[in-house]
């Protein structure tokens, strides 16, 4: 089971000089893509326990369209194993114009991670 969210990282987003988004925030997409696939698979939100790894691979700046997906890859009794990655699809061309975008013809991998969440035994959906 995939999930996936695409949004565009704002200029609220940026955290450090030069407008670049805080590693973070592609954590939390990742909350979210997580919290879809269990009440998707489960018929509740569960609960994050833990990531395996992280890996910050490339820069995020305001402007910047993300495209992040999850999947659950393994299913035990009350946990849910889940690999995740985000992925740069569309930059800013500020050189061009204020509006001007590009898309990338190969989208950049800026973080990739796995971990596992749990649902309760009395929460999953039967």
């Amino acid at each position: 089971m995939k999930a996936t969210i695409k949004l565009r990282m704002s200029t609220q987003d940026a955290h450090y000089g030069g407008n670049l988004v805080d590693g973070a925030r592609m954590l939390a997409l990742f909350g979210d893509i997580a919290t879809e696939l269990l009440i998707r698979n489960d018929g509740d939100e569960g609960l994050f326990r833990a990531y395996d790894s992280v890996d910050f691979l490339a820069p995020v700046y305001a402007g910047d369209y993300i495209e992040a997906t999850g999947e659950i890859t393994e299913k035990g009794s009350t946990s849910r194993k889940m690999t995740f990655e985000a992925k740069k699809v569309i930059v800013p061309r500020p050189d061009i114009s204020e509006s001007a975008c590009d898309v990338l013809d190969e989208p950049i991998v800026v973080c990739k991670a796995s971990g596992t969440c749990i649902v309760p035994k009395d929460k999953q959906r039967h």
